[in-house]
């Protein structure tokens, strides 16, 4: 083996390691934080921990009413909201006759009999009365998944989705910003060196 091919094999694996450094912090970056609701939402149709929707800030947010393919779904299933955020379920007229009404927690959800009329609505202003876990459900269809959550506030149990599996690797910005640095540092010094590997020979005398 020359030694030009021991020095690209050897570029080849500095590379690599860099990337996978590179690739580490990304996952770690990936990782979100969003509310934890209960287990009663582990059969919640359209519901997954990292499908919450993060509506805070937002003056107004519209809830599904009757989504999905059998229409025994809210969508989204559960949202995460500011104080002072109004809600309008929206009937969509699919699976039948629904209602909004609380199963759990500070907001009071109450639509009132289930209905089955398209484009049919009913409004909930959320205060800091609120604030907290709320999960509620269609009273009819509650037994075939057809239950949603609202996080109102910032002061509430949060877990962490995303990243890869197994302990999470917290990167501070100030340190993630220096691995940007030093990545994009080594990766121009690589790339020098393997270009005077290459061709540096052709000059020799």
């Amino acid at each position: 083996m020359s030694t030009n091919d021991m020095s690209r094999r050897g570029f080849m694996t500095a590379a690599a390691g860099t990337a996978s450094v590179a690739a580490a912090a990304g996952t770690a970056a990936a990782q979100t934080e969003v509310p934890e609701f209960s287990g009663y939402l582990s059969e919640a149709n359209l519901y997954s921990e990292d499908g919450v929707q993060d509506a805070r800030g937002q003056e107004e947010l519209t809830i599904s009413v009757g989504a999905g393919d059998n229409g025994l779904a809210f969508d989204p299933a559960t949202v995460w909201i500011s104080p002072g955020t109004t809600i309008t379920w929206e009937w969509t007229g699919e699976g039948g006759a629904h209602n909004v009404n609380t199963n759990e927690g500070a907001a009071t959800l109450d639509s009132g009999d289930p209905v089955d009329e398209e484009g049919a609505t009913y409004e909930y202003e959320f205060t800091e009365e609120d604030a907290g876990i709320t999960e509620y459900r269609c009273i009819p269809h509650e037994p075939q998944g057809m239950r949603g959550g609202i996080a109102v506030g910032d002061d509430v149990s949060t877990i962490e989705v995303g990243g890869s599996e197994g302990p999470a690797i917290i990167i501070p910005d100030s340190a993630l910003a220096l691995t940007v640095a030093t990545f994009i540092g080594l990766a121009t010094t690589l790339g020098l060196g393997y270009f005077f590997m290459k061709y540096g020979g052709d000059y020799e005398e």
